[in-house]
């Protein structure tokens, strides 16, 4: 098998299918010179897109001004499967777990958040084809399909719509062999074009009258008098108030490298599929689809009929590397074919035209965090772990309100209160990660069994995932 995934692999381009089409936007130019600013956004991801978006929308009179160190959406923003959900908390059963007190609520924000983002793709006419088609999680394995059942009922709690699949409802949605059963969660997330949301919000950014830089790398940041200095190669920032908004990037300020790591994950696009290849799978409801093992696959269908498949090998590096060259890694690339090719054994032959990688920033309670420095004068919100094309949003509106210094329902919440368990340090931080991605591989091998170490991990409320 290995022979065919190569193969399938053979003419494939090591880049992130999204961001490799000619409608991307020109680079804006960096940051010169001294400057001066009401709020000042580092980072032009979703994060800090929907922060400066949002600051305009409330106050068209603030000057916002976002500085970029590539350009904007080239990083996790253009290269994530397009799974913008609901969930605030990496999913509702994680949510009921770390905040049961006020999970309702979590999900009730969640959900309004969601509404609110398809409010705003149609309201400024953003085309990245968002469709709320909702996300199947399936069972490959028969031990799984209680772990389904048990979603599927907390959902129904919850007040949540969908539907659970026995083998042969759900392979009458999407054709795969390997299924046994599923949950259709019908309404709690949609599908999109990640780089196509990045841009158009970059787009409306723009017309509303923020100033953005690209290749504008914030290289330090001090406190200058009342207001706060950020310094990049070629000019300097004065702003009022700062938005942190870099995630898995290397923060400004070094309390929160105890909280965040940086995790490649790394994914597929296949050519176009013809007529009789997406008949043979069906999927004409276009859900986004995960698997549910822990080492888990993602997978979705494209407005080209192309399939995104991306997942299972979530990778750390020792001290937290990054480098353009962990973007690409071949042994993950022939896995990941190797498991399309048993997902859907009907599209023997269908070749991959695109492999890339990209890195998440995971922290222990799989959610974001937020927080304040420099006496509520900078915000930061980062720790998404895979979650962020909704739950950004979200945390662009805590960030405008702690800075803000408002008391309001986003910043009551334990949600935003609390911190997660930071990681170790290094070098027990690669160990315990290690161990961790071990004790997940053998529990997947072994009918879902944890062992001493998940277990303990589940008690603290602890984990590792991207």
């Amino acid at each position: 098998m290995t022979a065919a995934a190569r193969r399938a692999l053979a003419d494939a381009v090591h880049r992130p299918y999204w961001l490799d089409r000619p409608e991307r936007p020109d680079p804006l130019p960096p940051l010169t010179g001294t400057d001066s600013a009401d709020l000042a956004v580092v980072g032009g991801g979703y994060s800090g897109l929907w922060t400066a978006l949002l600051a305009k929308q409330a106050d068209p009179g603030r000057d916002v001004v976002v500085l970029e160190a590539g350009t904007c959406g080239w990083a996790a923003s253009g290269r994530n499967g397009g799974f913008c959900a609901a969930s605030l908390t990496h999913g509702s059963a994680n949510g009921a777990a770390l905040f049961p007190d006020e999970i309702v609520t979590l999900e009730r924000l969640g959900r309004a958040n969601l509404d609110d983002i398809g409010a705003t793709v149609d309201r400024y006419g953003i085309d990245c084809d968002f469709r709320r088609t909702g996300e199947l999680t399936v069972a490959v394995e028969p031990y799984q399909l209680a772990g389904i059942a048990d979603d599927a009922a907390l959902a129904a709690r919850l007040g949540h719509p969908g539907i659970l699949l026995d083998r042969d409802a759900l392979r009458a949605e999407v054709d795969s062999p390997t299924y046994l059963g599923g949950f259709w969660d019908t309404d709690g997330v949609a599908m999109l074009d990640p780089a196509r949301l990045a841009w158009g919000l970059r787009r409306v950014c723009l017309d509303l009258g923020v100033r953005v830089h690209e290749h504008t790398r914030v290289t330090g940041l001090h406190r200058d008098r009342a207001a706060l200095c950020l310094r990049t190669p070629h000019g300097r920032l004065r702003a009022d108030r700062v938005a942190l908004a870099t995630n898995a990037f290397p923060p400004l300020l070094r309390r929160l490298r105890h909280y965040l790591v940086p995790v490649y994950d790394y994914a597929l696009m296949t050519e176009p599929l013809t007529p009789a290849q997406l008949a043979a799978v069906g999927w004409h409801n276009r859900q986004g689809i995960s698997d549910a093992a822990n080492q888990f696959h993602y997978y979705r269908r494209t407005a080209d009929d192309r399939i995104l498949f991306g997942g299972y090998d979530a990778v750390y590096h020792a001290g937290g590397r990054m480098t353009p060259a962990l973007e690409h890694r071949t042994a993950t690339f022939v896995r990941l074919a190797e498991h399309f090719r048993a997902t859907f054994p009907q599209l023997d032959g269908v070749r991959f035209s695109h492999t890339w990688g990209g890195v998440i920033d995971t922290c222990t309670r799989f959610c974001a965090f937020h927080g304040t420095a420099y006496d509520g004068r900078l915000a930061y919100s980062a720790g998404f772990t895979g979650l962020g094309v909704g739950a950004t949003r979200f945390g662009a509106r805590v960030m405008l309100d702690l800075l803000a210094g408002a008391d309001t329902e986003l910043t009551r919440l334990a949600l935003v209160r609390d911190r997660p368990v930071p990681f170790p340090p290094e070098p027990l931080r690669s160990a315990v990660i290690q161990l961790t991605r071990r004790s997940m591989a053998r529990a997947d091998a072994n009918e879902g069994r944890r062992d001493a170490w998940l277990r303990t991990l589940d008690r603290l409320g602890l984990g590792f995932d991207s």
